[in-house]
């Protein structure tokens, strides 16, 4: 089981659940894990809890963005650059300098601009469903595409959604989502240094194929997996063939 704690950075409450792999006594490769708007940590609970089980690894950190999960609301709605430096800030207090960063959907953006911002943050990051589509950035758009990628979506899924987009609220979503949509992750990319995994599961319809290998070509060291019947969620469902590709991508010499 996790322990839950909490940091104060720049103001904002964070909290997060943390793992430490009994395999190597918290020592090996360390994992900070950002999920996507109207999301929370326990999305990523399963990853996690694979990842900590795995031969290799030290720390494995889930965190709740202000405002989302258990975390209470910010004093302000930051943009997506400035949540980036928020989560930079939250590397160096919880001594994960080092660490893979690992992003959800709208979590991609803020991964991406922490490590543009902060290249010394770490020189590995994985972009999960890299959000949003250049060609399909709206708000009416991004709903019509979600709903259907959860049409036939299994009911954990489902049910994990629902309770967390609750207690993020409607107003502190539409905040966020504004700021997420007035974001192009298209011009970051290129100056993210760090070794990068792209994973897309092959049904999703927010996230498109032809979208996510511009994603994995404009990144100077990208490249673009995928996950077979999985759509946007990725790795909720079952964690098992994500955690796979993340723990082949861990083991690669850093270069």
């Amino acid at each position: 089981m996790p322990e839950t704690r909490s940091l104060v950075v720049d103001g904002d409450e964070i909290v997060f659940d943390e793992w430490t792999s009994a395999n190597a006594g918290g020592v090996g490769t360390d994992w900070l894990l950002v999920h996507g708007i109207g999301m929370g940590r326990v999305v990523f609970r399963d990853l996690a809890e694979r990842l900590a089980a795995a031969p290799g690894n030290g720390r494995i950190v889930a965190i709740d963005q202000p405002g989302f999960g258990d975390s209470p609301d910010p004093q302000r709605a930051r943009t997506m650059a400035e949540t980036g430096d928020l989560l930079a800030a939250f590397v160096v207090e919880a001594r994960l300098s080092g660490a893979i960063i690992v992003g959800h959907s709208m979590g991609t953006q803020v991964v991406a601009e922490a490590v543009r911002r902060h290249p010394q943050l770490t020189d590995k990051v994985v972009l999960i469903a890299p959000t949003a589509n250049e060609s399909e950035r709206s708000a009416r758009m991004q709903a019509w595409r979600m709903l259907q990628d959860l049409a036939g979506e299994s009911p954990k899924v489902l049910a994990i959604g629902m309770w967390q987009y609750a207690k993020a609220g409607p107003l502190w979503f539409v905040k966020k989502l504004r700021l997420m949509l007035a974001h192009a992750i298209e011009d970051v990319l290129p100056r993210v240094s760090a070794q990068a995994l792209v994973l897309r599961g092959e049904t999703d319809r927010v996230c498109p194929h032809d979208w996510c290998q511009r994603v994995a070509d404009l990144l100077t060291r990208g490249e673009l997996r995928e996950i077979p019947d999985r759509g946007h969620e990725a790795m909720i469902k079952n964690a098992a063939p994500a955690a796979a590709l993340l723990l082949e991508f861990a083991s690669r010499r850093r270069v």
